[in-house]
């Protein structure tokens, strides 16, 4: 899949902390509850890591008890793409930033109304931006 933002692997190296590359790029999963913006509150945008490109806001922003940065949904209809992740054995739904491709968490079907989606994400996959 074409990005608007790409990079080589030394490029994206250079500009990820190690823990950014892994999730990013490696498709990996930061540990549970370690993230700090899990107790994010402010009003913001929350961004890719990797591009900046705005992913989620804070007004979607909710507390699902997994121990990840959860949102009933992405900022806009072009902020993410997804596709199928078949590891792990088992099917989900891998959710990426459709600006530069960088892996962020995945979206489940038990999330709260209206949209009962829960978009999982790394924190360490974002930064915030407080408004």
């Amino acid at each position: 899949m074409a990005y608007r933002v790409t990079r080589t692997d030394a490029e994206w190296r250079r500009i990820l902390t190690p823990a950014q590359y892994q999730v990013l790029r490696q498709k990996g999963t930061e540990r549970a509850f370690t993230s700090p913006l899990n107790h994010e509150k402010r009003r913001g945008l929350f961004r890719c890591a990797g591009c900046a490109w705005p992913v989620f806001s804070s007004a979607d922003k909710f507390d699902s008890g997994t121990g990840w940065p959860s949102f009933k949904r992405p900022h806009d209809a072009r902020a993410t793409g997804t596709s199928v992740d078949r590891s792990l054995f088992s099917v989900r739904t891998e959710v990426h930033c459709a600006n530069c491709g960088g892996h962020l968490g995945h979206v489940f079907p038990d999330g709260p109304p209206p949209t009962f989606q829960r978009w999982c994400m790394n924190g360490v996959a974002m930064r915030f931006e407080p408004r």
